[in-house]
């Protein structure tokens, strides 16, 4: 049984493998491992997206099902990591005029932060918004609360995901029967577990290279700055091995054991070949050719998804990692690519793991984001231990233990960076925007009332100083005074 049924639990919808995790955060900051789970899901989730709804849900309640057993104790909830092929960064800006000498408050930037949410694109659903910077009158600042000006302008990237993956994903775990307590990004859960603060500050791109995508996070100044994912991976190398006439079982055999991002011209011996099974090899310079030649695409394509105001002023480089990181070679053909001399590969995390499972002491890249969205869970995930006499057809379902916790539902600005907000969430906004708008065309609607009042007294006005003075009042008038001066005589 688990000490003090307390534990966090993460599942990571890969770009080949679903993978489940359990682990107790300890007081001096590490996390102790407790459990660990994969399952292939190629047939069912491609390049990250679901395809299969039951397929999906099913899979996730075989994970859930397997943690249970490892830890003796019920799951009640999970945290969950979103990528896929799908998601990508767009800028956005959203400005409004004030009146002059205007000091900016907290509500005017969150008035500004929301109307940015409302942007409605065809088809895509806003993740989450990681905020740039301001630009206050003709100045750009971090932070314009408290500066006095004119004009507010506000600078966003918006990242996006198909709303029809967001809706799938969501019935999986439905029917699945597994509560989320949140969903996070998974490639800024990655960046916050294996970036250190110097290379986010100074500028840096991190590229994390799967088995069927390859994830490009841009930042700089702590900020994320751009985001894409790119649909080709480690896999894509496998495929074009096994074009030489070969099993894909095979193919990733050799990708594993002789290939090399990059070879000198020099270092080939075109006499060599690379044997196959007992039976057939391959030249060596086919074989070296074919594994270039995708590597390079995957890079070249990378290069061009940083950014250009940027790309000069990486100071912290690129950081590799995925397992596609590990190959031969890998940082020479990154720096002789794009240019960009500082090449390091992040292997594990920057924090301090424990764990007896083989797959994370490997540290080869592979568990690092699911570790990172590990210890972004901050709620205890631990139900009622499972008794080892029950009956195996009674009904099992998750009861939450005494110091299981619930958060409440919050606003886009409170959520935090990385952090998706939840339908209940999601609704609570739509509504709060309602109620602005009505609340906004209420009192739209009172201003034109009252102006329309005050016109029609004004207009009233004016026409009674226009019969005043018209001639026949005028002439009345002096009637009426010449009679009271007749009087007045006698």
């Amino acid at each position: 049984m688990v000490a003090d049924k307390e534990f966090i639990v993460a599942i990571e919808l890969g770009s080949s493998k679903v993978t489940g995790i359990a682990g107790q955060k300890k007081p001096d900051g590490s996390i102790s491992v407790l459990a660990l789970v994969k399952e292939e899901s190629s047939s069912f989730i491609r390049k990250g997206v679901v395809y299969n709804i039951d397929k999906t849900a099913q899979c996730l309640a075989n994970i859930v099902k397997k943690l249970e057993n490892q830890l003796k104790t019920h799951i009640t909830q999970v945290f969950v990591g979103v990528g896929g092929q799908s998601i990508r960064g767009v800028r956005n800006v959203v400005s409004k005029d004030l009146p002059t000498d205007t000091i900016i408050t907290q509500e005017m930037v969150i008035e500004l932060m929301e109307a940015n949410r409302t942007l409605d694109y065809p088809d895509q659903k806003i993740l989450d918004v990681a905020e740039q910077e301001y630009r206050v009158d003709s100045q750009l600042q971090p932070d314009p609360v408290g500066i006095r000006a004119s004009r507010l302008e506000g600078n966003y990237l918006n990242i996006l995901e198909r709303k029809a993956f967001f809706q799938n994903l969501n019935k999986c775990f439905e029917k699945a029967e597994i509560k989320v307590v949140e969903m996070y990004l998974a490639p800024l859960a990655l960046a916050n577990s294996v970036l250190t603060e110097a290379e986010k500050r100074s500028g840096c791109a991190l590229v994390d290279i799967g088995a069927d995508t390859t994830t490009v996070s841009v930042f700089s100044k702590n900020v994320l700055r751009h985001l894409a994912v790119i649909p080709l991976g480690s896999n894509n190398i496998t495929k074009d091995i096994a074009s030489l006439q070969m099993e894909e079982s095979d193919a990733e055999k050799m990708k594993l054991k002789y290939a090399s991002a990059y070879t000198d011209n020099n270092d080939i011996d075109d006499t060599l070949k690379y044997s196959i099974d007992q039976d057939r090899q391959v030249e060596s310079r086919k074989f070296i050719d074919i594994v270039e030649g995708r590597l390079e695409e995957i890079i070249l394509n990378v290069r061009e998804q940083i950014p250009n105001e940027y790309y000069d002023k990486l100071l912290g480089g690129i950081i590799l990692t995925g397992g596609g990181s590990n190959m031969k070679n890998i940082e020479k053909a990154f720096a002789m690519r794009t240019g960009i001399d500082k090449i390091r590969t992040a292997k594990f995390v920057t924090m301090s793991i424990n764990s007896s499972h083989e797959a994370i002491k490997a540290k080869n890249g592979t568990m690092n984001t699911i570790l990172g969205l590990l210890a972004k869970g901050y709620i205890n995930c631990a139900g009622s231990e499972i008794d080892p006499h029950r009956d195996l057809f009674e009904d099992t379902k998750a009861t939450a233990s005494p110091s299981a916790t619930e958060r409440t539902a919050r606003s886009a600005h409170e959520a935090g960076p990385g952090v998706i907000r939840t339908e209940a969430e999601e609704k609570k906004a739509e509504e709060e925007a309602l109620r602005k708008r009505q609340e906004e065309e209420a009192a739209k609607a009172a201003q034109m009332a009252a102006e329309a009042a005050a016109a029609a007294a004004a207009k009233a006005a004016e026409e009674a100083a226009r019969k005043q003075n018209s001639f026949w009042n005028r002439f009345k008038k002096k009637i009426k005074d010449f009679g009271q001066d007749m009087i007045k005589d006698e």
